[in-house]
C-alpha cells in the first residue's frame, strides 16, 4: 500500500514538473487589453500581471477596446494601486516592475471595432506596437492580445514587416466576435504570422471543476481576503471578488517553459497547429438548417438600394443577435453598387436568431437563424482562410474538453497549481 501511495505521488510530481520549467529568456511582451470595458476580468488579469511583473520584460500595455468603455486611464489607476502595495512585495522578489516605468509604456488605441476592411487610421496603440516591433532585439516581441486585434491590425496594416518580429497570443472567443473585421484582415493578409488562437481552452481558467476552496466563489475569501490595495480592487469589481481572469492564460503561458512551442504542456494550454480558419459566406437569409462551426467568421451578403451619398465602408446596416445571453448588435457595411455586408463570429453552440435593419430608405428588413456546432475549426471550405504554418489553436480531442469548452482541460489541469502559486504573493500583502 505504502508503495502505491509513493508510485502515486511520484507521477503527481512529475506531472507538474513538466509543466513548471522556466522559460530560459525573460520574454519581451506588450499586453493589448480592453480594461475598463464591460467585463471586469481584465481588471484582474492585470492586477495578476502585476503582481508577477519580475517575470517579463514589458514593452506596452496598450487599451485595445473593440468593444465597451476601455480606456487607458483604467490601466493607469490599477498601476497605481500596484504602487502602493510594491515595498511589500519588494520584500520577496526582485525586479518588479517600476510604476514610472509602466506608466511611460501605457498607450491609448482604438475605441471600437474596425469597419468591413479591418483597419481605419493609426494610433497612439498602433505606432506604440510598431514602434515596439522594429527594435534590434534577437528576441520575438510577445504581443499578448486580452480585448480587440483592432491595434494589431492597425499595425500590420501600417508596417507589414514587423509580422516577422512578433508573436501573438489571442484570447478569442467573444474577443473574436467583437473583432471580426480586424481578425479577417489578419488572417486573410497575414497567413504567415506566428499566431495562437485560443478561442476556448481559456475557459479552463475559470471553471469550477477544482477543489472548493480553489473555486471561482471561494478563492477570494480563502486566500485574497482584501490584502492589499490590489485584493480591495478585485473585490470591488461587478463579480465581487469572484474570480474569472480568462485573459490570464495567455501570461500563464509564457511564464511556463519554452514559449516558443505551442504543443507543449504548459500553465496556459497546450495547442495545436491548424492551415484553414473557416469563413461561411451566406448571400441568403439562414436558417436554423444551416450550420456553422464555433469561433468560425459568418459573412452576410445583402442586395440593397444603390446609394451615392454614403462612402464605402460606411456603417449603414444593424443586425441584432438574439442568443443565449440575450440581444446585441453589429454594424454593417456599405461595399457600394447597392451590396451591404455583416461579419459575426459565434461564440458557442446554440441556435442564433437575427435581424438585419436599415435607416436607408428601400432596404428591406433580413430576418434568419443558424445552428452553431461544437468543433472548432470543422471540415474545410473553399471560401476558408488559408494559413501558415504557424498557427495554433484548441486542441480537438474530446477527452479535453471541459463541459462545451474546447482544449478547456489543457488550462483546467494547471489551474490549481497556478492559484496556489499566487496565494502565496498574497501572503505578502495581508
Amino acid at each position: 500500500m505504502k508503495k502505491l501511495i509513493f508510485t502515486i505521488l511520484f507521477c503527481t510530481i512529475y506531472t507538474v514538473s513538466i509543466a513548471q520549467k522556466p522559460v530560459p529568456i525573460k520574454p519581451r511582451v506588450l499586453v493589448s487589453t480592453d480594461i475598463g470595458g464591460t467585463d471586469p476580468d481584465d481588471n484582474q488579469s492585470m492586477i495578476h500581471l502585476l503582481m508577477y511583473s519580475e517575470k517579463f520584460d514589458f514593452e506596452g500595455l496598450v487599451s485595445s477596446p473593440s468593444y465597451g468603455d476601455g480606456n487607458k486611464e483604467e490601466i493607469l489607476r490599477t498601476i497605481g494601486l500596484y504602487e502602493k502595495d510594491l515595498p511589500k512585495l519588494e520584500k520577496h522578489v526582485k525586479g518588479l516592475a517600476s510604476p514610472k516605468y509602466l506608466r511611460s509604456i501605457t498607450k491609448q488605441g482604438r475605441k471600437g471595432a474596425a469597419p468591413y476592411k479591418g483597419f481605419k487610421t493609426s494610433t497612439e496603440g498602433s505606432d506604440w506596437i510598431i514602434k515596439c516591433a522594429l527594435k534590434k532585439s534577437k528576441q520575438p516581441l510577445w504581443i499578448l492580445v486580452w480585448g480587440g486585434l483592432e491595434d494589431l491590425a492597425q499595425a500590420l496594416h501600417d508596417k507589414p514587416e514587423i509580422q516577422k518580429n512578433i508573436k501573438v497570443f489571442f484570447i478569442g472567443g467573444p474577443n473574436k466576435k467583437w473583432s471580426a473585421n480586424s481578425y479577417a484582415y489578419i488572417a486573410e493578409n497575414f497567413p504567415n504570422l506566428w499566431f495562437i488562437e485560443s478561442n476556448s481552452s481559456y475557459y479552463g481558467f475559470f471553471s469550477d471543476n477544482v477543489a472548493e476552496n480553489l473555486n471561482g466563489k471561494n478563492y477570494y475569501k480563502n486566500y485574497i481576503k482584501q490584502a492589499g490595495f490590489l485584493g480591495k480592487d478585485y473585490e470591488n469589481n461587478r463579480y465581487e471578488g469572484k474570480l474569472k481572469m480568462g485573459d490570464t492564460p495567455s501570461l500563464l503561458y509564457m511564464m511556463d517553459g519554452d514559449p516558443n512551442d505551442p504543443t507543449k504542456e504548459s500553465w496556459g494550454g497546450s495547442y495545436v497547429k491548424f492551415q484553414h480558419s473557416p469563413r461561411i459566406i451566406f448571400k441568403r437569409n439562414t436558417t436554423a438548417q444551416d450550420t456553422v462551426p464555433v469561433f468560425s467568421v459568418m459573412e452576410f451578403h445583402f442586395k440593397g438600394p444603390i446609394v451615392n451619398n454614403i462612402p464605402k465602408d460606411s456603417a449603414c446596416i444593424t443586425m441584432a443577435v438574439k442568443a443565449k445571453i440575450g440581444e446585441q448588435k453589429w454594424d454593417g457595411f456599405y461595399l457600394g453598387d447597392g451590396n451591404y455586408v455583416i461579419r459575426y463570429s459565434p461564440k458557442q453552440t446554440e441556435t442564433v436568431n437575427y435581424t438585419v435593419t436599415s435607416n436607408i430608405p428601400g432596404f428591406e428588413t433580413q430576418t434568419g437563424s443558424f445552428f452553431v456546432s461544437n468543433l472548432w475549426p470543422g471540415k474545410h471550405n473553399t471560401t476558408d482562410y488559408n494559413l501558415g504554418k504557424n498557427w495554433y489553436t484548441d486542441r480537438p480531442n474530446p477527452e479535453l474538453y471541459d463541459g462545451i469548452w474546447q482544449g478547456g482541460k489543457t488550462v483546467l489541469k494547471w489551474r490549481s497549481d497556478v492559484l496556489l502559486d499566487w496565494a502565496k504573493r498574497w501572503e505578502w500583502l495581508q
